[in-house]
């Protein structure tokens, strides 16, 4: 099942004699999720590696921000977690993943991921006058990283990064991965899952990804996701360095897992953020 033997002592002590039903895991990283039934109920058991740095953040989640979505159903409830073991168990979420059907292109979809997600920002907000240079500083040391961006645009970036004002942000709990393969649909409803890069940070900064990816490829979803959402988080300037950073993020942790064409993707978003 892919689990440690600490971690699946756990799990027997939670759920004995639980039966795995499904193993939802990516393989791209050592995270396994897995679909376990017990007593007639389904749960979700997340477990990380020894590599893993997720599991605390989706804890963390799990007990500090996901209320706004759990009294509405629209996220699992945790049952059980053991942060040293790095194993989470949460109630089963009905749905189908959006990503790939037909709803990842429903305008709904984008209606309802915008209100979901201003519920989820709208619970607290914290000034941070480091934020700025603590993004300037990790994204110049993923830069560090191998990678396969040109010697000559790496310089360029990197001089680009160095020369960004740093002003005082405003940071809120954000989900870090919003996008069509965390959202789940159940008889038209959307709900969420995966939390394991939830953090504090500003509000655009969940936006990031469907900008690189589902708004660029059809123009009506974004006004749909905006609609849903009460307005525009995003100040140009500072969404220029938010994309930026992505790009370069997203060029190099696919290089180094060999997701090519995500590799790719970043390639060609760092081209994009460039023009801006």
């Amino acid at each position: 099942m892919g689990l440690t033997g600490r971690q699946q002592e756990l799990l027997d002590g939670w759920l004995p004699s639980a039966v795995m039903v499904r193993d939802h895991s990516w393989g791209l990283i050592g995270t396994s999720v897995l679909e376990v039934e017990h007593e007639g109920e389904r749960y979700i058991a997340k477990a990380g590696d020894d590599a893993d740095h997720h599991l605390a953040r989706e804890i963390r989640a799990h007990r500090n921000w996901l209320r706004p979505w759990t009294v509405r159903g629209s996220a699992s409830e945790m049952v059980h977690a053991d942060e040293d073991a790095k194993l989470l168990l949460t109630r089963f979420l009905p749905g189908e993943l959006v990503e790939g059907t037909p709803y990842e292109w429903a305008l709904d979809t984008y209606r309802q991921a915008g209100e979901l997600l201003a519920a989820f920002h709208r619970q607290s907000a914290v000034p941070d006058d480091t934020y700025e240079s603590r993004e300037n500083e990790r994204t110049l040391a993923i830069l560090d990283r191998p990678h396969r961006i040109a010697p000559e645009l790496a310089d360029l970036l990197r001089a680009t990064i160095e020369a960004w004002p740093t002003p005082p942000a405003t940071l809120v709990p954000t989900h870090g991965d919003w996008q069509p393969r965390n959202w789940l649909v159940d008889n038209g409803t959307v709900r969420v899952i995966d939390f394991g890069r939830a953090d504090l940070r500003p509000a655009y900064t969940d936006l990031v990804r469907l900008a690189a990816q589902q708004f660029r490829t059809q123009p009506g979803l974004e006004p749909a996701f905006i609609a849903g959402y009460g307005s525009d988080p995003r100040e140009p300037a500072a969404w220029q360095r938010a994309q930026l950073r992505e790009a370069i993020s997203t060029a190099v942790w696919a290089h180094q897992v060999g997701d090519e064409s995500f590799e790719q993707q970043g390639h060609r978003m760092i081209a994009e953020a460039l023009l801006k």
